[in-house]
């Protein structure tokens, strides 16, 4: 299988298109009635679409049109090399893209790690098009830096986003001896047993498509350019944040930081859970997704 090339990872019912967003081509897997409510997943650093593989065909089953990309720079998704391609307001412009090529006015998100950072944003410069949003273990990127500022424990775990933000080392780094840094990286943060044998080769094959790396790694360096306004930005639609009780990166305070930014939102701890939530505990969390998403249909 050539690198990049995830096509044996679809189960009966998915199918796979590329749709022209936002000026790139971005690569997506979708399952369920496509009359059904638009319900669009976003995959976090370093995964792709395949990262809610425990999510896809529940969710199809409960009703939805389940619509997952591969985030710009990510997989077989086109992969810009500028920094300037992955500011806050082009991922954003991205989602809403999405959502266009399916012809939904409104739509559901749910999201995690990275994926969650943009739907904060989504969320905050597009109320109008959301139904209900889900946000997992990814902080609102108004508040991330100010919390690390007030809570050293927590600038101690960011440290890492310091490092993807040089030029050139992380890719040496992470990307050498089949991208060791990388596996380990995950693995350190999951608890054992979180990814089924292979899953990281899975993801290797993803990392290892040409430019992937680098745009991944500018999500991070771009977020570090961006201009800060006054006020932090406030969410209006209907959100539940749910937040891992043992994640690594992100302490509970992140989490109340941003709740504090909700119009209407519900903030739960998923206890005995690492960062990687979705996939250690799926039953749990599609069934808190369903029963949230449900309630607003």
């Amino acid at each position: 299988m050539s690198a990049g090339s995830t096509t044996d990872l679809l189960q009966p019912g998915w199918t796979e298109t590329t749709k022209r967003i936002n000026g790139l081509n971005l690569h997506i897997v979708e399952a369920g009635d496509p009359g059904a409510p638009l319900l669009v997943l976003l995959h976090g650093f370093p995964e792709f679409w395949w990262a809610w593989r425990h999510q896809i065909t529940p969710l199809a089953e409960a009703g939805y049109h389940v619509v997952v990309p591969d985030m710009r720079g990510y997989n077989t998704s086109d992969a810009p090399q500028e920094v300037a391609a992955y500011e806050l307001d082009t991922l954003a412009a991205d989602v809403i893209g999405i959502a266009d090529a399916y012809g939904a006015d409104r739509f559901h998100l749910v999201s995690h790690d990275w994926g969650a950072v943009i739907s904060w944003w989504v969320a905050a410069r597009y109320p109008e098009r959301l139904e209900r949003v889900v946000l997992m273990d990814g902080p609102h990127p108004d508040v991330w830096g100010k919390q690390a500022l007030k809570h050293p424990t927590q600038a101690l775990k960011s440290t890492y986003v310091a490092f993807f933000q040089l030029p050139w080392v992380p890719e040496a780094t992470l990307g050498s001896f089949d991208f060791a840094g990388l596996r380990g990286m995950i693995e350190g943060s999951a608890h054992k047993g979180t990814f089924e044998p292979g899953a990281l080769d899975r993801y290797a094959e993803a990392w290892a498509h040409p430019g992937s790396l680098t745009a991944m790694l500018n999500y991070y360096r771009a977020l570090r350019q961006r201009p800060h306004g006054e006020k932090p930005a406030r969410l209006a639609p209907p959100t539940l944040i749910l937040w891992a009780g043992d994640d690594l990166f992100l302490e509970r305070n992140v989490a109340e930081a941003g709740l504090a930014l909700c119009d209407d939102g519900k903030l739960e701890f998923v206890e005995g859970a690492s960062h990687w939530l979705h996939i250690e505990m799926p039953e749990k969390i599609n069934a808190r997704v369903i029963e949230w998403l449900g309630s607003g249909r």
